[in-house]
């Protein structure tokens, strides 16, 4: 993605030039394009939604050199050099969508024989979608018009009234959004705001999908009626419309280009000195400290370090709260008390920092090719060649708080001596899918004692595992190639022009069966291969643009692509061809 700040400065130069009609273009190091071998791309910007002109939006070359902003009517225009090459002749109309559903329009190139290389082009314009992939599809000098469509960005607006309140406080607004990772629901943040003096806050450029909206706390310092030394009050997070608790929450559907309205309460009540002593206070940067309350994990709730005083400090009202203080190093250290403030201030608790665990790491090759990847010279680590990446992601719903943990497997060498196993070090204590990466042939089997890892998820307690987590690679996967149906020709020519792959294609296992899901691509000319597939029953789809958040283990969230699924069988060393149709925004 482009640096904002120069895409700022590169419209600033625009604006001085003071043409809304048409903008002459402008190099990056601020002297004019040379003007005496040149051609024009010009077109227009459009709402999606509305198809309505859009008026100042910033079109730019991805090479930063060229920009025009559009004038009311959504037209753009701008020079560029021909470098003396022929460029083509119109052809026919022509639309190609870009991976985040923009789509630009326009005629066609002659040939690829007699088309200068294409210019890529990108679009910003505040209260629309950025794009997330920086290459928009080409276009081609000598195109009479193009067109771009952007997707208008959502919003949450609303007003956060404090009662009791007899001057404005500012409150700290939050929005989750639920995403899909690996097929797994989880909630990430997607912004905070801290109120106007009004209560009024707004949440805007969102991405369609779901939401949960809540207020952080906030303390009662009204100098009308704030006592140090009396009893305090504050008032918890609420969470839309008016729970009080995360999960007890609405959510918000937002579709493209929509505006919610949302307001919230929150109700005062009593709060109660917390402090909880550190017994190994950490040296170095301060640690850090989470609160969950009722064993749920309510954002919104906070407590402190003070390295002063080497104590976990602040408020909290009545109720039972996980409070976890972590440190960060190599290793970390993590520690974690379950308390409960009952009417008076909850003192005298001490928690121990424990060391982060490190989690070993074994492995069992049973290849039936008679080869070994023993001998794979891929990047080392500790002298040793890596050739398995084992990498774990968060179980729970707010897990980008604690992070991923990565490790690498490898066995050592025919002629090394014996020597300690792999590890994944500093490891923070919670709940972990297990996901592994061989560079040759496929994972068999993940397993930690009983515990089946491709099924279930592995729980890491504080004073870490007894038992290592044990791999199982095999060689007889399947193979599948194939070809994707009804890929779009741009530009009149070969799409090997595209900056992206023509088709994402994913087998997503079913839900009794013992395949794993697989991600690959098509290329250009819609061509697919793929080897070492875990044999299993499988459902076979293919994208025009990539699926970060496909939900595919909810079945019901499924159905809509069932016309276009194919299903199939796979048997060790089985070799499978498949034609698949390629499903676009407009299916």
């Amino acid at each position: 993605m482009c640096d904002f700040r120069s895409l700022r400065a590169l419209s600033l130069g625009v604006i001085l030039l003071g043409c809304c009609l048409s903008v002459s273009p402008w190099r990056a190091d601020g002297n004019p394009a040379p003007q005496n071998k040149s051609d024009t791309i010009r077109g227009r910007v459009l709402n999606r939604l509305t198809h309505a002109p859009v008026a100042r939006a910033l079109v730019y070359s991805q090479d930063e050199r060229f920009a025009a902003l559009t004038d009311s009517t959504g037209h753009f225009e701008f020079k560029v050099p021909s470098g003396g090459t022929k460029w083509g002749t119109e052809g026919p109309v022509t639309t190609v969508t870009t991976p985040e559903g923009a789509s630009l329009t326009g005629p066609a190139a002659a040939s690829d024989e007699e088309a200068s290389p294409p210019i890529f082009l990108s679009v910003r314009k505040p209260g629309f979608l950025p794009e997330k992939d920086v290459s928009f599809a080409p276009v081609t000098p000598g195109q009479n018009e193009v067109t771009i469509y952007l997707v208008p960005g959502a919003s949450i607006v609303g007003h956060v009234t404090v009662a009791g309140f007899d001057f404005p406080e500012r409150v700290q607004v939050e929005i989750y959004r639920r995403q899909i990772q690996d097929g797994r629901p989880g909630w990430r943040s997607a912004g905070s705001f801290r109120t106007l003096s009004d209560g009024e806050f707004s949440f805007s450029e969102l991405y369609p999908g779901t939401y949960k909206l809540f207020t952080h706390e906030v303390m009662d310092h009204d100098p009308l009626t704030y006592d140090p030394r009396g009893q305090l009050y504050g008032y918890p997070p609420v969470y839309f419309p008016g729970a009080n608790s995360f999960a007890a929450g609405s959510t918000i559907q937002l579709p493209e280009g929509m505006t919610f309205n949302a307001d919230l309460s929150p109700q005062r009540r009593e709060y109660y000195p917390v402090d909880i002593a550190v017994t190994n206070p950490p040296e170095g940067p301060p640690a850090h400290v989470t609160v969950s309350r009722g064993g749920q994990e309510d954002p919104g709730y906070s407590l402190g370090y003070n390295p002063r005083t080497q104590k976990i400090e602040g408020t909290l009202p009545d109720g039972t709260y996980t409070v976890e203080v972590s440190t960060f190093g190599s290793p970390g250290q993590t520690g974690i008390a379950v308390i409960n403030v009952q009417g008076a201030p909850f003192t005298g608790y001490a928690v121990t920092l424990l060391p982060n665990p490190s989690l070993r790491l074994n492995v069992t090759e049973e290849f039936t090719s008679g080869e070994s990847v023993n001998g794979y010279q891929g990047e080392s680590y500790g002298g040793r060649p890596n050739y398995i990446r084992v990498i774990l992601e968060p179980a729970d719903d707010f897990g980008a708080r604690r992070g991923r943990a990565y490790g690498w497997a490898s066995l050592p060498q025919s002629n090394e001596p014996e020597s300690q196993p792999p590890l994944i070090e500093n490891v923070s204590p919670g709940s972990y899918w297990v996901n592994a990466d061989p560079v040759y042939g496929y994972v068999a089997s993940i397993k930690c004692g009983e515990t089946d890892l491709l099924r279930s998820p592995l729980v890491v307690p504080a004073a870490g595992l007894h038992d290592p987590i044990e791999l199982t690679l095999r060689d007889d996967g399947a193979r599948i190639e194939g070809t994707v149906e009804n890929i779009p020709r741009t530009s009149g020519s070969s799409v090997s022009q595209s900056a992206r792959p023509a088709a994402y294609i994913y087998l997503i296992p079913a839900s009794d069966s013992t395949g794993q899901h697989r991600e690959l691509w098509a290329s250009p000319e819609g061509m697919f291969s793929e080897t070492q597939i875990p044999p299993g029953r499988y459902k076979v789809l293919s994208f025009d643009r990539p699926q970060p958040e496909l939900d595919y283990r909810n079945d019901a969230a499924m159905r809509k692509y069932e016309a276009w699924e194919q299903e199939i069988q796979l048997l060790p060393g089985q070799s499978a061809h498949l034609q698949l149709h390629l499903i676009s925004r407009s299916d």
